[in-house]
């Protein structure tokens, strides 16, 4: 190409252009090395005017169906670059001049004008390029794409509508998918009806993971656009993958949504709920369990159909319970056991009930969920009894055993905290001893007695900050007795120093409080007895937000709790 056509083309000079193909001919013929004409190049730029001048010359014919290097032809690069205006008028001169071949042309990937114009969003020119040439609507791009699929995937209903119309419209989409899979993925439940009116056998086709349009609902939880399936052709409930899988109630379980499960049996109530695979024989119920969830396990075992899942065994011949015993969740536990129709005795293939597969979790013995399953089973089955008692005890050994190995690390922790909590209130308790509510009176026969010896507060104040301080030097001087490697001094000191430390903090807050009611008493009175009540509440609440794990799982477990079961937190 002349350098001074190109510069015209890339600036939109036609004067120059039309200069030079009148004095140069076959200029306008010339190409880049990338097998761009002038039209291209204004076609890419923009040039609308430079375009229709070049088209109203004689040799337009050739330009418009010149391909460049990536197969595209001035139209397609129009396209591509979002000139569509430009488009629009190179389609009405192919029209024209009846060039078909050249509106159809397909760039190196397989897009076409039509693949360009609705992916890019230009509907208008979508509808337009459908209209001049139907044809268009029957390419698939080498990524196995059509017009339809993608105009489905943006949701553009107006020209999904338009090539529906077609008889022969390819439908196909990239990873096997078509229209109906791109319409479940965007949850357009209009267009997933027309399919379903057009074409119902799309609902059937699978991808390249032998998965249907009901799978896909059902994994990406299109309870709509599964609705609209089902009211059209029930029997797509029962639909089982080329992979022998059942596994539209098996996604929801997965995925815990209980919408898509509601659906699936209120048009299907005796959808297959079983995973029948090589691998796993397990049915949507224990598939809730294992991956916890609760909302969904609660459905299945309210539904009068999926409840006989209950007793139902996986590969392993175990139950529901046996899983949940492993995971070692409480809700899921006690949500099973208030199934009526549960059968707790069931043996798995070593012969073991579900409540023996609490010694596969001792990592969770030290736990509270630990300890209420045991409990929650130990009411199920009073008659294992002696076995979950003996099982404890196992538990029990298996952790004292780990806990020997890291003594030293737990005695540093223990006693590395505490004590510098005594140190803490030992400190503020002496120095509270020197400097007393009220001071040192100075009068003659007095000296050097505290003013406010003879009330009653302020002998409170002296027993308490005593108690307080003794107690908190005690316990500075276990933390370092406690440096000791052994494991039964180390449990017996944890439960000692726990009940000095707290009776340390008890008496430090009444010494706290005592003396605050001495000084202000007499001017404030009423402010100095709220204060004191308050601060000597404050122990006991922080006893109660302490302790309020386990005095919730006694109110929930009334008199099944069992206190002795909690010896290992």
């Amino acid at each position: 190409m002349d350098l001074r056509l190109l510069e015209a083309a890339a600036s939109g000079d036609a004067a120059e252009m039309k200069h030079m193909a009148v004095h140069v001919p076959g200029v306008l013929h010339g190409t880049t090395p990338q097998g761009n004409t002038c039209l291209h190049i204004a076609s890419i730029h923009g040039h609308e005017e430079f375009c229709k001048d070049v088209m109203s010359l004689s040799q337009s014919v050739p330009l418009l169906a010149a391909t460049n290097a990536d197969g595209e032809t001035p139209l397609l690069a129009a396209v591509a670059s979002g000139h569509t205006s430009l488009a629009s008028s190179i389609l009405r001169c192919c029209i024209a001049q009846q060039l078909s071949d050249a509106i159809l042309m397909q760039d190196r990937n397989g897009c076409n004008a039509l693949h360009h114009a609705i992916r890019s969003g230009h509907r208008d020119l979508a509808l337009e390029l459908i209209e001049a040439e139907p044809s268009l609507s029957r390419a698939v791009n080498q990524y196995g794409e059509s017009p339809m699929f993608i105009a489905v995937m943006r949701n553009h209903a107006d020209v999904f509508e338009k090539l529906l119309e077609i008889p022969d419209s390819a439908h196909g989409g990239a990873y096997g998918y078509n229209v109906l899979h791109a319409a479940v993925r965007s949850g357009n439940t209009a267009i997933a009806k027309r399919i379903m009116e057009t074409r119902p056998g799309l609902a059937r086709e699978e991808d390249k993971h032998k998965a249907t349009p009901m799978h896909l609902a059902a994994h990406w939880d299109k309870v709509e656009v599964l609705r609209v399936l089902l009211e059209h052709d029930w029997s797509l409930g029962y639909a089982v993958s080329s992979k022998g899988s059942p596994v539209l109630i098996s996604a929801a379980a997965s995925r815990g949504y209980v919408g898509i499960a509601k659906e699936l049996l209120k048009h299907c109530p005796d959808a297959p709920c079983r995973v029948a695979n090589d691998e796993t024989t397990s049915t949507c119920l224990q598939q809730a369990v294992m991956l916890g969830r609760m909302e969904l396990l609660e459905f299945f075992l309210d539904s009068k159909y999926t409840r006989k899942l209950v007793n139902v065994r996986d590969e392993n011949e175990e139950t529901p319970l046996h899983n949940a015993v492993r995971k070692c969740d409480p809700k899921i536990v006690h949500a099973l056991l208030r199934c009526p129709d549960i059968d707790v005795t069931v043996l798995n293939k070593v012969g073991n009930p579900a409540s023996w597969l609490l010694g596969t979790t001792a990592h969770h013995a030290k736990t509270l969920n630990w300890n209420e399953v045991s409990m929650l089973m130990l009411k199920a089955d009073p008659l294992h009894a002696p076995s979950i008692g003996n099982l404890h005890e196992q538990v029990k050994n298996k952790v004292t055993a780990s806990s020997r190995k890291d003594i030293k690390s737990l005695t540093q922790t223990y006693t590395g905290n505490t004590s510098l909590v005594a140190i803490l209130l030992a400190t503020i308790t002496f120095a509270a001893a020197f400097t007393l509510p009220g001071g040192y009176s100075s009068d003659s026969g007095n000296e050097g007695l505290p003013i406010m010896a003879r009330k009653f507060a302020f002998q409170a104040f002296l027993l308490s900050d005593t108690l307080a301080m003794c107690s908190s030097l005690v316990v500075a001087f276990v933390c370092i007795i406690a440096r000791w490697e052994d494991l039964e001094f180390l449990l017996y000191y944890r439960s000692f120093t726990k009940k000095l430390m707290w009776f340390a903090y008890m008496a430090t807050t009444t010494a706290f409080a005592t003396g605050l009611f001495t000084v202000l008493a007499p001017h404030l009175l009423w402010l100095a007895v709220t204060i004191c009540v308050l601060t000597s509440l404050l122990p006991i609440l922080t006893k109660l937000l302490g302790e309020w794990p386990i005095l919730e799982l006694r109110f929930r477990l009334g008199r099944n709790f069992k206190s002795e079961l909690l010896s290992m937190i």
